[in-house]
């Protein structure tokens, strides 16, 4: 039943998405990814204004943060405007939280994962390259695209030989250690192993942009440079910057933008390198 609904919807989707054209970095698409329960989680999707059917483009999913507690898909919106402007397919994903659902952080690692699979497996309908989709986010929201890349939990009854793992990674104070004396501990306890990005780190691991601010008053510098080494032990890139006296959700999009922009831009500079954007970063002149 749950397969019948996203086919129709996804049906109705592609009929609709063809007879009209939206401002993409301004208007999204809604699309239901994941019914269970009697929750329906939804990605909100923006598309380049020079968007091309007869193309397909690099996506960046982005969580929000919240402790796994609360949230709002908001909170990236304008990092989502921004990078559809550079030519990505955007996606704000939602994902169920303890204060709506009743649920713990498994379940929003899941969701996570559910959400990057199911682009994944219909990447040809929303017109992305399956082979390069970021996962990024905040706090929480980082620890699940983290958690998505490197944990080995799934949902029961996907299908797993599709994979859930995004091919890189951008990462805002993302909550790291789950383990004894780190963040989340009292809500994860003994199984932190299962969903601790920081104990899964291995060969293979996506390559990674980190920001952290050094008064952090939730997840400890030492903490991201403990995960940087790690990485580089195993092969893979990890680039970490640190901003002096900012504390935890410095990046948000507020106040006078410095920090908002100058994280963007070297998000921007990461993923050029790695050939998911072209170009030189355009942040400094984006109106938004």
């Amino acid at each position: 039943m749950k397969n019948l609904f996203l086919f129709l919807f996804l049906s109705n989707f592609a009929t609709s998405f063809s007879q009209s054209q939206p401002q993409f970095h301004k208007d999204s698409v809604s699309i239901i990814y994941k019914i269970i329960d009697t929750s329906a989680l939804k990605l909100d999707i923006y598309y380049p204004l020079d968007f091309n059917k007869k193309k397909i483009y690099p996506a960046i999913i982005f969580f929000f943060g919240g402790g796994w507690i609360n949230g709002s898909l908001s909170q990236f919106l304008n990092h989502a405007k921004y990078f559809s402007s550079r030519g990505l397919i955007t996606i704000l994903a939602d994902y169920r939280v303890s204060s709506k659902h009743k649920t713990t952080p498994f379940e929003a690692v899941k969701d996570g994962k559910s959400a990057i699979r199911f682009l994944r497996m219909n990447s040809k309908k929303f017109y992305l390259n399956r082979n390069k989709i970021i996962a990024a986010g905040g706090s929480a929201g980082a620890h699940i695209a983290a958690a998505a890349d490197l944990t080995i939990l799934e949902e029961e009854g996907e299908n797993v030989s599709i994979s859930s793992r995004p091919d890189a990674l951008v990462l805002f104070n993302p909550v790291f250690d789950n383990g004894p004396g780190g963040y989340g501990y009292d809500r994860i306890g003994s199984r932190y192993s299962e969903i601790s990005p920081l104990h899964n780190i291995k060969k293979g691991a996506a390559p990674t942009i980190v920001f952290f601010g050094t008064k952090d008053d939730l997840v400890p510098v030492k903490t991201a440079k403990l995960y940087k080494s790690k990485m580089e032990e195993v092969g893979s890139r990890c680039d970490l910057f640190l901003y002096p006296d900012q504390k935890h959700g410095f990046f948000n999009y507020k106040g006078d933008l410095k920090y908002f922009k100058e994280t963007v831009q070297q998000a921007d500079i990461f993923l050029e390198s790695l050939g998911y954007l072209k170009g030189k970063p355009t942040i400094a002149n984006f109106k938004f």
